[in-house]
Formats: C-alpha cells, sequence, structure tokens
C-alpha cells in the first residue's frame, strides 16, 4: 500500500545499518568540523572547561595541561582544515584525521569540559576506519603557490584567534593592556617569544603554548606546502599532441571547438581503442573538458568513460563546457549528466556570406570608411608568414592585450605563430602612412584555427589602441572575402551566451520573466562582453548553433561557473608573472609566447 508509514522496527534496522555509503564523507567532514570547532572553544575560553577537568589540570605536574590545551587547539584547527578534503573523499586527508582524532581526544580528556568530546571523536574515528574505503581519492594536481596562499591565510587566522586567545581570560590578566599591546604579545607569541601581557598562574603558559602552537602550524604546513613534490598543471605530451593530431585530421570536420583541444595546458584521455579522446584541465577541483570530444563519434563512450573514471578516482566534479548538441547528448546517455544550453556559436557561411542589402548596410559604411583612411588587409596562412613577421605579430599580440590576465580555455589555442599550426589563418591589417610604429605598420590581427580541411574558427582579435574603430569588422569582411581562394567554407566566429535569451527578450510579446532575465543580462555586460557580443555577431548575419554545459547536480553548477571563469582568466588566483618575465620564460622554453583572447574576443566569456 502506497503511503505506507515504516514501521518502528525498520526504522531501527534503518538506524543501525548507518548511512549510506556515498553520504559518508559529507557526514564525517561536517562532523570533523563540528569537533574541531569544539577543540578551538574549548583550548581557548576557560568557561569551556568542566571545573573538575579544571581541578585536575591544576594538580598535573608541570606545564602539561597548558600543553594539552595547545595540542587541543591545534587539533581543531587542523580538523576544520581537512574538512573539505574529507567531503572530497581524499586519502590523505583520511590518514591525518585517523590520528588527529585519537590525539584530540586524549588532549580533551585532560583540558576540556567533560567526557562527551572524547566518546564524540572516538565515535567519529570508528566510523572514519569503518568506511575507510569510501576515502580513495587522489591528489589534486598543485603548485608551489599553494604554499604562499597557505602562509598568508595562516598568518591572518592565526594573528585573528590569537587575539581571541589573548582575551579570553580578562580575570587572570595583569591590568588593562591596550589592543596594541595585545597584537604585539600575539605576534611574539607566534614565532616564540615573550610578550608584554603577563597572567596569573598556568594561565600564561596555556596563552604561550596555544599562541606558539598556531605559529608551529602555520610554519609547518607552509613548509610541507613548499617542499613536497609537486604534480603540476595539466600539460599536453608531445605524444599525446601528436595523437590528438591524428584524430583531428580524420574527424576534424565535425566540431569547430576540435582544434583548441591542442592548448598545451590541457591533459587529456583517450578511449581503450585510440580513436576518440577527452581534452580537460582540473580547475578548482573541477574536471573541465571543453567542446566535443575528439576523434570517431562511436569511439566517444570509450573516452568519456575514462574521464568520468579519472573524475572518480580524484573525486573531482566532472563538467563539459561548449560542447555541441550531439556532444550533450551523447554525455548525458553515457554518464547520467544532465545538459544546460549555454549559449550560441555564430556561424557564417562563406557562400552565402555577401556586403550587399540593408542588413548589411553598416558593416558596409564602415568597411568602406577604414579602406579609404589607408588601411589594407592580409589574409594567409602560418606557414606562408616569415618568420621576422611572425615575431612581430606574437609581440604585438602580446602588448595590445586588453588585460595583464591571459584569457580563454574552451575557446582560445593559447599561442601564435607555433610551427606544428601551419595551417592556422592569420588576418592582418596594415596601415599605409609616413609614421611606422614599434611593429611596423600592422594595426590589427585576427587569428583563426583550422576547422577540419575546409573551414575555420576564430581564435583572438587584437588591436592597436591607437587604429581606427572597426579593425575587427574590417578584418573579419576580408577573412570571409578571401575565403574561397583559401578552400574555406564556413567560419565560426565567437560564442555568445544566453543569445537566445536576448534575442526573444527585446521582441514584442516577450512576458515578463524573459524581460527580467534579458534585463539582468543587461546589466550584467557592463562587466561581462554579453549583449556587445551577440549585437556584433548579429552584424554578419550568422547560422547560429546552440552549445551547452554538462553538469552532475544543480548544487554544482555555481561551482563549475566560478572553475570556469578562472580557467577562461576572468578570475584569476594566482601572482600573475610581469609581461617581461612571461616573454623570456617563453622563450627560454623554446615555443612562442603564449596569447589568449582578448577583451575585444568573447568566444571564451
Amino acid at each position: 500500500m502506497s503511503g505506507e508509514v515504516p514501521s518502528r522496527s525498520s526504522r531501527a534496522r534503518r538506524v543501525l545499518r548507518g548511512p549510506r555509503p556515498e553520504a559518508v564523507p559529507t557526514l564525517i567532514a561536517r562532523a570533523c568540523a563540528v569537533v574541531g570547532v569544539l577543540d578551538i572553544a574549548g583550548g581557548v575560553f576557560p568557561r569551556f572547561r568542566h571545573s573538575r577537568m579544571h581541578a585536575l589540570v591544576e594538580v598535573l605536574p608541570g606545564s602539561f595541561g597548558p600543553f594539552a590545551a595547545a595540542v587541543s587547539l591545534a587539533d581543531g584547527v587542523l580538523l576544520l582544515l581537512l574538512a573539505h578534503g574529507l567531503r572530497r573523499r581524499k586519502r590523505r586527508a583520511w590518514r591525518a584525521a585517523a590520528v588527529l582524532l585519537p590525539a584530540g581526544a586524549v588532549a580533551q580528556f585532560v583540558y576540556r569540559h567533560s567526557l562527551a568530546g572524547v566518546l564524540i571523536s572516538l565515535a567519529l574515528l570508528m566510523l572514519l576506519l569503518r568506511h575507510r574505503d569510501e576515502f580513495a581519492a587522489l591528489p589534486d594536481p598543485r603548485s608551489r603557490w599553494r604554499a604562499l596562499a597557505n602562509f598568508v591565510l595562516m598568518s591572518a587566522g592565526s594573528i585573528a584567534l590569537g587575539l581571541v586567545i589573548v582575551s579570553a581570560h580578562p580575570n587572570r590578566m595583569v591590568g588593562d593592556p591596550s589592543l596594541a599591546d595585545r597584537l604585539t604579545h600575539v605576534v611574539y607569541g607566534l614565532v616564540g617569544f615573550e610578550g608584554p601581557l603577563d597572567y596569573d598562574g598556568y594561565t600564561s603558559w596555556t596563552v604561550a603554548f596555544s599562541l606558539g602552537a598556531l605559529g608551529w602550524l602555520t610554519a609547518v604546513t607552509t613548509i610541507y606546502l613548499a617542499f613536497r613534490p609537486e604534480h603540476p598543471a595539466a600539460r599536453l605530451t608531445e605524444e599525446d599532441e601528436a595523437k590528438l593530431r591524428v584524430l583531428l585530421d580524420k574527424h576534424g570536420r565535425r566540431d569547430s571547438l576540435g582544434h583548441f583541444a591542442l592548448r598545451r595546458d590541457k591533459a587529456v584521455v583517450f578511449s581503450p581503442s585510440g580513436k576518440a579522446a577527452v581534452t580537460y584541465r582540473v580547475v578548482s577541483g573541477v574536471m573541465l573538458a571543453s567542446g566535443d570530444p575528439i576523434g570517431d563519434v562511436e569511439a566517444w563512450p570509450g573516452a568519456i568513460e575514462r574521464f568520468m573514471d579519472e573524475a572518480k578516482a580524484h573525486s573531482w566534479t566532472p563538467a563539459v563546457m561548449g560542447c555541441s548538441e550531439t556532444g550533450g547528448e551523447v554525455w548525458a546517455r553515457e554518464t547520467g549528466l544532465d545538459a544546460l544550453e549555454l549559449g550560441d556559436e555564430a556561424v557564417v557561411d562563406v557562400a552565402d556570406f555577401s556586403l550587399a542589402g540593408r542588413a548589411m548596410r553598416n558593416v558596409r559604411q564602415m568597411v568602406k570608411r577604414i579602406e579609404r583612411a589607408g588601411y589594407e588587409t592580409r589574409v594567409r596562412r602560418v606557414r606562408d608568414v616569415g618568420e621576422a613577421e611572425l615575431e612581430r605579430i606574437r609581440l604585438a599580440a602580446e602588448d595590445w592585450r586588453g588585460t595583464d590576465t591571459e584569457r580563454g580555455f574552451s575557446m582560445a589555442l593559447g599561442r601564435v605563430g607555433d610551427p606544428a599550426d601551419g595551417d592556422c589563418l592569420i588576418a592582418t591589417a596594415h596601415k599605409q602612412d609616413d609614421e611606422v610604429g614599434e611593429y611596423g605598420d600592422l594595426k590589427a590581427i585576427l587569428h583563426f584555427v583550422p576547422w577540419g580541411t575546409d573551414g575555420v574558427s576564430l581564435d583572438l582579435m587584437r588591436r592597436d589602441r591607437g587604429a581606427d574603430p572597426g579593425m575587427n569588422e574590417l578584418l573579419i569582411v576580408a577573412a570571409l572575402q578571401a575565403a574561397p581562394k583559401l578552400g574555406i567554407t564556413r567560419i565560426s566566429l565567437n560564442f555568445a551566451m544566453f543569445r537566445s535569451a536576448l534575442a526573444r527578450g527585446e521582441k514584442i510579446g516577450a512576458g515578463p520573466v524573459l524581460r527580467a532575465w534579458r534585463g539582468l543580462l543587461v546589466f550584467l555586460s557592463r562587466w561581462f562582453q554579453i549583449e556587445s557580443l551577440y549585437k556584433f555577431n548579429a552584424k554578419f548575419q550568422p547560422r547560429w548553433e546552440p552549445r551547452f554545459v554538462v553538469y552532475r547536480a544543480s548544487a554544482d553548477l555555481p561551482r563549475i561557473g566560478f572553475a570556469a571563469m578562472q580557467a577562461e582568466g576572468f578570475v584569476n588566483l594566482a601572482l600573475p608573472l610581469p609581461r617581461a618575465l612571461r616573454r623570456r620564460r617563453a622563450a627560454s622554453a623554446g615555443r612562442p609566447c603564449a596569447h589568449a583572447v582578448p577583451e575585444h574576443d568573447v568566444r571564451a566569456a
């Protein structure tokens, strides 16, 4: 009978059976966070200590009691730090928690308010040991920047918590020291020296040991992160790149984003047959793929399965940005993931393009005006451009980038003029006048990557800030007009996020919800090129091809969105190198400087 209330015995059996295995990591992570907070509170605030335990501390020999308080405090901080790793099923976090919980239980027995904390820690330890098989995830890619970030964050947190510690014993404090004196005492205590404050009885030892424990945690965790074996970010090996080029030669015509899989800051997994592959990068715990899988469609499921296995092994959140409708259907069918329309890609068929007609009036007038101003264009394959000119183009593209942060991931190749990319297309604009700048008469650059043998896909747009407006329109028209001679029948332009919402929201009869959604997108366009990019693409009368984001659960979408913004360069959590150093490092590596999407090209926005 449907709706029958479970019997008391069935509920009891469910409780005795315990939580579902897949829910255990989250439960343990939350429990560790709670135990960590209790440990910190018990080590800092005297009122959290039971009177009998307090009496025990008074009769223990030497400084054993204050030392236990410091252990409890350090244990609590570490358990809080480990909670995130436990939730993500990390094996190393499990090992650390298995050591910290009994150590914290001992400290609680000596210094905490009752035996309840001891029992909670031991119960959590038993649950951790019972479900140890659930914590098998491998470590994430990492770099030395984690050590610097840890030092800054741990130092700030230790100072803040240290101020609480020195102020938590007002009845034991001698005098009424100022905030500056308390801050000085904290800083001295973190590095192991005695500060200006005085306390009665054993409290001075408790404060000293607690501050020393915080300083010790900051130093040890920073040293560990700085000297542990480095697992660098994804890098495409030469062998993997060669395999991908073979697949693109056979199947590259199917997806306009296929050539962007050759970015060298991506990793790749191949299907068992080697006939398909998925490229990805791991950002903030998100395993982010871009575009459709490369290779034979029949072999896609094998590559997708390898991708999901890799995500499960590391407890990464799987996601795909910018796949086609076919790709989204295959991903959803093979993995059970969901797909959400992200926007539309503008594709212009060369045979249908013409500057004639009222719809192309604005573009036609702009192009003619720029041509009358003395500009000319050149459209060539990279292999047909001399090395000296290529070097000027690379340096100009670097200097003309709109932001210090390099942008691009899913729809940017990340380099210009590489000898391996001879089929790429470069369109350049030149100003014929008496004034020759740093890069000769070069004023604007468009770079396209191959899309099979008969198409190209826009990679980046760069222009001299002093050039006349309309450089991008001029070069796109030049590329479309030169396309037939180069055997190109289709050109993929920019990607417009939420294009359909913008288009439908401005039409007559649009409902209030759609109009409100469009209004929000227009508002966000002040910081992100959403509406402006849609209108720019629409000038060339393209056909619109929908692109999708594939995700596991709705709750993952904010995290995926943040990871995608990091990957594309709109959120930069690392310290960028100065431009001169980036050039020097690229030259020493024997490869051209990496160039990503500028602020004018929002394929990757």
